[in-house]
């Protein structure tokens, strides 16, 4: 949950649909970087960093980013790290779910890189993997690397002319309600499902059925068809019924954390599957809002009065379990780092207030109603050792890690081959 309440960045390095003459601008053991590749990233980035994408060096910083990279993936490789298909999927999750925010709707994002959804996570998954394995590599060896006291003490004093003014800061918890959660909506959504099946085993056409019906856009258009797919590109409720039809063969109702599939093989070579499907999504609607908005209150008036306190509900209630388990704490934040919606609430709030319910938009697809609580505010100030002594011990191992990584890259520089041919 938190995540999508701080400001973020995310890259994905596939190659844009743009017609770009390609060649070989780098080489790096097995691997190559194409012309498209480079200048995607570098339109991305340079778009993102407000940089004019033709600067050289800038470009030159950009390649040689790619090539470290693929240089990491190598030498992951040689040190046998593997990752799994569930952090696969989780990461390719996550990087639709951006692309989706970016574009405004799958269907925009559809339209842009001109195939379906489950085509674009497909042709993502290799890069998705050689990433991840570059990411372990790193955290195996980094990952456990603290700075001491005496590093920390020894940062501030060398850069805290040059460290300025630390922002005001918030540290907020929330008690979130997500409207699908509720029985009845779930229920509307199976018992659609239900009758679909039903239409299905009475003779009714599947691919009329899934374009009328279906909530998943990416395969709606296409008659529910997903095409030829590998074994750990889907959720594993879909995978595990799905592997088990044989061919023409009708599931019944699945449940993933999508909503409930209807599932028909098409056909099967090896581990990869063809299918189609339809998918009935669990909708919210202005009943089921309703009462999440008068649970919230109700919650709210129950703190107020001293029933039981913010923390308490926090665990039992809140559908955010990341924060629900630390009693809906979500963090310390500057002001950039916060979304508008959620400024207007804190700006409104004295310390040890509560905020009414309030809407919060998740992504396209997900939102819910929650209330927060401002539990400490903290004016801006010059940085201070003891104030700000995390932040410090964090910006500090991030750069003894630079330097450290620094000299490992061109120890590896010196192992794997690689060559740039721009």
């Amino acid at each position: 949950m938190k995540k999508f309440l701080v400001v973020f960045f995310v890259f994905a390095g596939f190659i844009n649909a743009q017609k770009v003459l390609d060649k070989i601008v780098a080489v790096v053991d097995n691997e190559i970087i194409l012309q498209s590749e480079f200048e995607f990233r570098a339109g991305i980035e340079a778009q993102q960093r407000n940089i004019n994408p033709a600067d050289t060096t800038f470009r030159r910083q950009i390649l040689n980013s790619m090539i470290e990279e693929k240089l990491l993936f190598a030498q992951a490789e040689l040190d046998s790290i593997t990752v799994t298909e569930d952090q696969i999927k989780q990461q390719l999750d996550y990087q639709i779910n951006y692309f989706t925010q970016q574009y405004g709707s799958r269907e925009k994002l559809e339209q842009v890189y001109g195939m379906p959804v489950e085509k674009l996570r497909r042709s993502l998954q290799d890069d998705v993997k050689k990433n991840l394995m570059a990411e372990m590599l790193k955290q195996k060896k980094f990952g456990q690397m603290e700075a001491s006291r005496k590093e920390v003490e020894d940062f501030y004093l060398t850069y805290k002319d040059s460290l300025g003014i630390v922002a005001e800061k918030f540290k907020i918890a929330h008690i979130f309600q997500n409207p699908k959660t509720g029985d009845r909506v779930k229920k509307n959504a199976r018992d659609l499902a239900i009758r679909l099946v039903d239409s299905l085993k009475n003779g009714a056409d599947f691919a009329k059925l899934a374009a009328k019906y279906s909530d998943d856009p990416g395969s709606a258009a296409q008659g529910g068809d997903l095409g030829f797919v590998k074994r750990g590109v889907f959720y594993p409720e879909f995978e595990a019924a799905a592997f088990a039809l044989a061919p023409n063969q009708l599931s019944g109702i699945i449940e993933s954390p999508v909503g409930y599939h209807i599932i028909q093989m098409m056909e099967r070579r090896g581990e990869s599957i063809h299918t189609r499907h339809i998918l009935v999504k669990v909708k919210s609607d202005d009943e089921s809002d309703l009462k999440a908005i008068e649970f919230l209150t109700e919650l709210r008036d129950s703190i107020v009065r001293g029933k039981n306190n913010f923390e308490y509900y926090a665990k039992n209630y809140s559908d955010d379990k990341e924060t629900a388990r630390f009693g809906g704490v979500l963090g310390i934040f500057e002001v950039s780092q916060l979304d508008k919606s959620l400024l207007d609430i804190i700006y409104k709030l004295k310390v040890g207030d509560i905020s009414y319910p309030k809407r919060l938009e998740i992504d396209q697809n997900i939102y819910g109603y929650h209330i927060v609580k401002l539990l400490e505010r903290i004016p801006e100030h010059k940085a201070d050792l003891d104030l700000d002594y995390a932040e410090l011990k964090r910006m500090s191992e991030y750069y003894k890690k630079q330097q450290l990584f620094a000299h490992w890259i061109e120890e590896i520089k010196q192992r794997i081959y690689w060559d740039v041919r721009l």
